[in-house]
Parts: structure tokens; C-alpha cells; sequence
């Protein structure tokens, strides 16, 4: 249990600098994502590229949490549970600020990601002979 308790940890801690690196990369290395940031008026692109973000950050976050936990086979699935409990009310908040698209998407693929990436990090079984 303890050991759940730290991958679940350790998945939001790996979501957050993941997706932060990221975000601070998009706004170096696109004109004008800065400017729109803050009153969060993005176009099109500018979402898909947010999108991609949290896909990736997910992603890294479910392969550590599995891990920190590599006996759990159910850890990236409680993770994306967690972070879509916690992303609700942000995405309530910002309802009106970005299309339904875009809160589905980002939604839905949380859980779904976040068991894809403890999957990928799950621990190999070895060959037969």
C-alpha cells in the first residue's frame, strides 16, 4: 500500500514538472503563446499543442508511478482517475474560456493515458525457454 501511496505521488509530482518544462518550452519557442496565455484566448493550434502537453505529460506520469509501484497493474489507472478528480473543477472554472473539444479530450484522456503509460513501463516478464 505504501508503495501505491508513493507511485501516486510520484505520477502527479512527474505531471506537473512535465508538463510545466513543456509549457515553459511552448512559450520560448512560439511567438505570441505568451501573449495569449494569461487571458487564455488560444487558437486552434495553440490548444493541440496544449493538448499534447497533458497527453505526454500523462504518459510520464503513469509509466512512474508504475514504476515506484511495478506490482500494482491497476496504479495507472487509479492515477488517471486522481488527476481527472483534480482537473474537473479547474476545467469547470474554464468552461467558458476553451471549446467542448477541448475539455473532452483532455478529460477523457487522462485515465486512458495514464494506464497506457504504466503499461509501458510495466515489468517484463522473461521469455520461456
Amino acid at each position: 500500500m505504501k508503495r501505491v501511496l508513493l507511485g501516486l505521488l510520484a505520477g502527479l509530482l512527474a505531471w506537473i514538472v512535465c508538463a510545466t518544462a513543456a509549457n515553459l518550452a511552448l512559450r520560448g519557442l512560439w511567438p505570441g503563446y505568451h501573449a495569449v496565455e494569461r487571458a487564455m484566448t488560444f487558437t486552434a493550434p495553440m490548444m493541440g499543442a496544449r493538448l499534447c502537453i497533458g497527453g505526454i505529460a500523462t504518459l510520464v506520469a503513469g509509466a512512474w508511478a508504475r514504476r515506484i509501484a511495478p506490482a500494482s497493474a491497476r496504479i495507472g489507472l487509479a492515477l488517471g482517475v486522481l488527476l481527472l478528480a483534480l482537473f474537473v473543477p479547474q476545467h469547470v472554472y474554464l468552461w467558458p474560456k476553451f471549446p467542448l473539444w477541448y475539455h473532452a479530450v483532455f478529460l477523457s484522456s487522462l485515465p486512458v493515458l495514464s494506464a497506457w503509460g504504466a503499461s509501458l513501463a510495466a515489468p517484463r516478464k522473461p521469455a520461456s525457454p
